[in-house]
């Protein structure tokens, strides 16, 4: 049987399969964008689909430190990730 890979939330802190989670990828040009794929190329970071990790994540700016950013989640981001998750529930 294979193992499934796993990724830590960044909101909540706990580690999950790869496909339950959101991934945002930080780009080599330095845009940030929400990868629903899964395989864009650049540094990513994992939110559960549940606003209230958002939420945390981006309030703790654990989210802005995993993707090495200098300055915050662009707004649009972090509408475009709202979306996203509750669109998936």
């Amino acid at each position: 049987m294979k193992k499934k890979p796993q990724r830590t939330c960044q909101g909540c802190r706990t580690a999950k399969n790869k496909n339950e989670l959101i991934r945002v990828v930080r780009t080599v040009d330095g845009e940030v964008k929400v990868d629903l794929t899964g395989k864009a190329n650049g540094r990513g970071a994992y939110l559960c689909r549940n606003p209230e990790c958002l939420r945390k994540a981006l309030k703790a700016h654990s989210l802005k430190r995993a993707l090495k950013l200098e300055q915050d989640i662009p707004p649009e981001i972090g509408e475009r990730l709202e979306r996203e998750i509750t669109d998936g529930q």
